[in-house]
């Protein structure tokens, strides 16, 4: 049962190519069909992806989240939400391994079971990397106008980074 894992994409791969050849479909064609489509919705939203990697350098090369951070700590303090959290809680919407990064650096400067590591922990696995996630699948499928997508994703957010401290506090 250990090797299980090891054997899983072989066997749905010989499944996938066994029931196309029984029911006569060009098993070769449709993969590269699907391959090309593939390739298509990779170009598509490069230019989106390439923006958004370079928006997320700028604000980290410039101290923008820094300043963020000082601006929203008073907000922060009345909410509950420990001022060590600001910045990860900024960064998480904008950039996944950015946010990885700041976790680790809260994780060396204040440990992982404090008040502040559970509610960085929390954060991480009840928020979404909004930007990322909408560029990606909003920009696969052609769509310009965002409409109120981006409010309801941040706004949810929020209310994960609030509730997360709340539950940390609780339990």
């Amino acid at each position: 049962m250990s090797n299980f894992g090891f054997y899983v994409i072989p066997v749905v791969l010989a499944i996938t190519v066994i029931l196309g050849i029984l029911k006569k479909v060009s098993v070769f064609d449709v993969f590269l069909k699907g391959a090309s489509e593939g390739i298509n919705s990779t170009f598509s939203i490069a230019p989106s992806l390439i923006g958004l990697i370079t928006a997320v350098s700028m604000i980290k090369a410039s101290g923008a989240l820094d300043i963020f951070a000082n601006f929203a700590e008073p907000i922060s303090n009345i909410i509950g939400i420990p001022a060590q959290i600001i910045p990860l809680a900024i960064l998480k919407p904008i950039s996944g391994s950015g946010s990885i990064a700041l976790l680790d650096n809260i994780f060396k400067n204040f440990g992982t079971d404090t008040d502040i590591g559970k509610i960085a922990s929390v954060i991480m696995g009840s928020t979404e990397t909004t930007f990322y996630t909408l560029t990606v699948y909003f920009g696969c499928i052609g769509v310009k106008k965002l409409r109120h997508a981006v409010a309801c994703a941040l706004v949810t957010d929020l209310v994960a980074i609030v509730c997360s401290t709340i539950l940390v506090k609780l339990f």
